[in-house]
């Protein structure tokens, strides 16, 4: 497959910066990103216009050269969207979420949604809902589990307390969602047959509270507790789930979790089956992260979270049903 640098579309001083990581990516890839919605009808599993990033992806990027570069940088590869962990931007020097929103028109990004946790959420919630405000969500939500408190009565206390949250949110008309890791789909410890995340979905309120599916680690939660189907509790409760993560992952039968975190299109995943069997293709925002994206890469790439993030991106716009 042919090839091409796209150093020209960057800026010089970034690219100068990350010169190992951000060269190389297809040309079909890049023709297409310009053409966009027409493709989307192509049989693309994810509408180019809905491909985001989760900035903890590349954290390291955002702590050293600072929201302004990483921004620029993600709407050059051709990202849209952006879901925030955190408003801070380490050693690059205080910012303000005004000046986050400005940096997202100024680049033609869109902030889709955000990760705080729980502890934020309990001591201000007006305040995380000012912030998503200002930035323009629609999504704002957790990463945290429920509860740590693995009981049914645990789950149905932090029910409760999610429904508050998603109440508060609604009341701006924000969005507010629960990210999940594996530990949801376990069972309940004091009634075995019971899954967690059942408990969960059965007593938040499905018109404030909704879900973002991390879809490596629903695979992970049904490897470690089978007897699920990831995508059979989308097409159940399909306007619960507006936003996916789209993380991707390799098979390995030494990782407790089935699966080592890799970035997209190296694993092994059933991405396409997944979108492919989905009631409401299109209709979701596609996420992309990797935990892990500025420790690893696949040879003969070098390590750099943005070399990373940019082949991820070239393979979500590539998939197809």
């Amino acid at each position: 497959m042919a090839r091409i640098d796209r150093s020209e579309f960057g800026r010089r001083g970034f690219l100068r910066t990350l010169a190992a990581g951000t060269v190389a990516v297809s040309a079909g890839a890049l023709t297409g990103a310009a053409a966009g919605p027409a493709h989307a009808a192509a049989g693309r599993l994810i509408p180019p216009g809905k491909i985001g990033i989760q900035l903890y992806s590349i954290r390291d990027k955002v702590s050293s050269l600072g929201f302004r570069v990483v921004l620029e940088e993600l709407a050059r590869i051709g990202y849209k969207e952006i879901e925030f962990a955190g408003y801070t931007q380490g050693s690059v020097g205080a910012i303000t979420v005004q000046e986050i929103r400005q940096l997202l028109d100024d680049n033609g990004l869109k902030a889709v949604g955000s990760h705080v946790g729980l502890g934020a959420w309990r001591a201000n919630t007006e305040q995380e809902l000012d912030n998503a405000e200002i930035l323009g969500l629609k999504h704002v939500g957790t990463a945290n589990a429920p509860t740590n408190v693995n009981t049914v009565a645990g789950y149905k206390a932090a029910a409760d307390e999610f429904n508050v949250f998603g109440a508060a949110a609604a009341s701006r008309g924000i969005k507010f969602y629960q990210h999940n890791h594996a530990g949801e789909f376990g069972f309940a410890t004091d009634q075995p047959s019971v899954r967690l995340y059942d408990v969960f979905l059965e007593n938040t309120d499905p018109n404030t509270v909704f879900l973002e599916m991390d879809i490596y680690w629903a695979f992970a939660g049904k490897h470690l507790y089978p007897g699920f189907e990831p995508v059979d509790y989308v097409n159940a409760n399909p306007r619960r789930y507006p936003l996916f993560h789209v993380k991707d992952g390799k098979t390995n039968n030494a990782n407790s979790n089935g699966y080592d975190i890799i970035e997209f299109g190296a694993g092994d995943l059933p991405f396409q089956k997944f979108f492919s069997s989905l009631r409401t293709r299109g209709a979701h925002h596609g996420i992309w992260e990797q935990d892990n994206a500025g420790s690893t890469a696949v040879p003969p790439h070098p390590v750099d979270s943005i070399g990373n993030a940019e082949r991820s991106y070239d393979a979500i716009y590539r998939l197809r049903g």
